[in-house]
Order: C-alpha cells, then sequence, then structure tokens
C-alpha cells in the first residue's frame, strides 16, 4: 500500500467479527483468508494514482479499477467474478459543493471500499460498530446474499451522510430570507449569495443524480455476485427511493428559492416605483417654484424697459403687480401640471 494509505479490514469468521488497521495490504491478506465475509477501507492520497496497486494486491484485477476510475463520479462495471462501483461522496461546506468518487469492489467474500484521504470521515465513524452490523448478519444466508448485505449497509452509510448536504444549503437559505426582510440591503451582494445558492443546490443535485444511477445499475444489473433474493433488491430499491425523496426534497428547496427571488424583484419594483413617485412629485414642485419666480422676473424686466409713459410709478401698485402676477402664475403651472402629467399626490 502507498505510504500515505491507511485503512483496516472487519472480518467475520464463525460468528465472530474483528478489526484490523494496517497500512500494507499484506497485513490485509491473513484476517482475510478463511473470512466469511469481510469490508476492508482504504484511504488513499491519490486516488487515480494509488487506487490500483491496492486493488491488484488485494485479489482484484488491474483493468476492473482502471476502468472504473475513468468514470466521473457513477459508474458500473460487472464482470462475473468481479464487481465495481463508482458512487459520490458529498460534502457541502457553506455553499459550496464537493463531490468525491467512492470506489466499491466486490469479489468472493470481499468488499473494498477506496476513496482519498481527508476528503470524509463517514466509513471511519461507521467502522467503530461495524463489527456488531457484520455479527448481525445471518449466518444462514448464501455466501452473496451476505455480500448484498454488507454492500447495501455501505452504500445506505454513504448516502445518509450525503443527504447531510442539504442541511448547510438549507441554513444558507434561512440567512437569505432574513436578508429579505431587511429594508437596507446590499442588492449587489444579495444578488450574488442567491446565484452561489442556487449553484450550490444545483451541484448538490447533479451529484443525488450520479448516486441513483449507480444504485439503479446494481438493482437492475443482474451481477452475480449480487443476491437474486427479492427481500435483498428491495432493499437496493429502498435506496434508492431515499435518494428519489432528497432529489424532490431540493427540487423543492430550488422552486422556494425561484419564488423568493421573484418576491425580491417585485419589492425591488415597489421600490423603484415609490423613487419613482417621489421624484415626480418634487418635479412638479420645482416646475411650479420655477414659473412663479421666471413670470415676476419677466415682468418686472419688461416694466423697467417700458417707456416712462408705461411705467408703474407707484410702490403699492408695483408691489400689486408683482405679488399679483407670482399668485397666479403659481395657481396657473399648479393646474396645468397636474391636469397634464396626473402626478401624484402623496410621496410614496
Amino acid at each position: 500500500m502507498p505510504e500515505a494509505a491507511e485503512g483496516f479490514i472487519v472480518a467475520l469468521r464463525g460468528g465472530r467479527a474483528t478489526r484490523i488497521d494496517a497500512r500494507d495490504p499484506g497485513e490485509f491478506l491473513t484476517p482475510l483468508a478463511g473470512a466469511e465475509l469481510a469490508w476492508i477501507n482504504v484511504e488513499v492520497e491519490d486516488l487515480a494514482r494509488d487506487a490500483v496497486a491496492v486493488a491488484t494486491t488485494l485479489g482484484f484485477s488491474q483493468g476492473l479499477a482502471e476502468l472504473l476510475l475513468r468514470e466521473a463520479s457513477s459508474g458500473y462495471e460487472d464482470r462475473d467474478a468481479e464487481l465495481g462501483l463508482v458512487t459520490p461522496m458529498i460534502r457541502v461546506q457553506g455553499m459550496e459543493v464537493v463531490s468525491e468518487p467512492l470506489l466499491v469492489l466486490l469479489r468472493g467474500n470481499l468488499v473494498l471500499t477506496l476513496y482519498r484521504k481527508g476528503k470524509a470521515t463517514r466509513f471511519q465513524k461507521f467502522g467503530r460498530y461495524a463489527e456488531t452490523v457484520m455479527r448481525k448478519i445471518p449466518a444462514d444466508r448464501e455466501p452473496r446474499d451476505k455480500l448484498t448485505i454488507l454492500v447495501t449497509r455501505l452504500l445506505d452509510e454513504n448516502n445518509e451522510r450525503n443527504f447531510d448536504g442539504i442541511r448547510p444549503i438549507e441554513d444558507a437559505g434561512e440567512k437569505l430570507s432574513g436578508q429579505l426582510a431587511t429594508e437596507n440591503i446590499d442588492r449587489v451582494a444579495l444578488a450574488q449569495d442567491i446565484y452561489r445558492l442556487k449553484r450550490a443546490l444545483i451541484s448538490y443535485l447533479d451529484a443525488l443524480w450520479e448516486s441513483i444511477d449507480t444504485i439503479y445499475a446494481l438493482q437492475h444489473g443482474d451481477a452475480e455476485l449480487i443476491s437474486d433474493d427479492e427481500t435483498m433488491l428491495r432493499r437496493i430499491a429502498l435506496l434508492g427511493d431515499d435518494v428519489q425523496r432528497h432529489i424532490q426534497l431540493s427540487e423543492h428547496m430550488s422552486e422556494v428559492l425561484s419564488s423568493g427571488l421573484e418576491v425580491t424583484q417585485s419589492i425591488y419594483n415597489n421600490q423603484l416605483q415609490a423613487l419613482n413617485n417621489r421624484l415626480a412629485y418634487i418635479v412638479t414642485w420645482l416646475t411650479v417654484l420655477g414659473t412663479a419666480v421666471l413670470v415676476p422676473n419677466t415682468l418686472a424686466t419688461v416694466l423697467s424697459a417700458a417707456p416712462p409713459a408705461l411705467r408703474i410709478e407707484s410702490p403699492a401698485a408695483y408691489a400689486a403687480v408683482m405679488v399679483g402676477s407670482t399668485a397666479a402664475a403659481t395657481l396657473a403651472a399648479y393646474y396645468w401640471t397636474r391636469r397634464a402629467a396626473r402626478l401624484p399626490r402623496r410621496l410614496d
């Protein structure tokens, strides 16, 4: 095994399950010999570089691992005596969705799981009580029934941890909902957050669809290593049903998010309309005031340039003319502007 690899084996023999941790695949061969059922979990630094070496050391053909590693995040390859699967391991950090391939290889009495080191802890946690799970497998079952029970349990554990990814996305959606209830929000930042959330949700949905593709291939592939028992096949079908329910939940979240975007757009449109109303109201009064200043000013200019016979010498009469013209111009401008432009009567 590569130096950066870490792994353990849980082997069932005579109704008793034992676990051994090791860094060398040779240490797994001894407890594997004579075991009724075994699960080996290995983490490697580079899956593309190290997985083939680990798999061939444990008895799998080199071509099987190489072929599966060419797949992106889902794959299925049945070679009668061997079976290989690739399914995604999903992690969500904030609004970032990371999908890592999980390589699952089956042969005889062995299930091998391989993935990149430090990218998931789900199988380390499961390995703490895997011995109990192995002991609960009925001893009177056929070997391929036992193998099917084990691989189904491992895929179920992977799916359950994948489903945890919806929680950070929901939390991010709740935070955005709280921002929408705030009047003074940064629209640019909000739009970017909504875009990142939608992108994370789409990436999460894509990974779930890849996961269900692998499950359906396992269910309907009619592999020699997988049980034909109806009860066993129903267990695999239940895995697909669980993924389908979470896909529906994620799609519902996408619809809710789209509705939130529509509501946000409506709020912005209402705010823009209210701003337009305020500006129109201000323009109305600026027009009226401008006319009130312009008419008396023009009249005063005309009177000052008029011949002496036409000038108003009396200060009282001059003031009356200025005040009267100002009032008349203001009223005329106000009523004309209101009738012509249909301007709002309120500021909001």
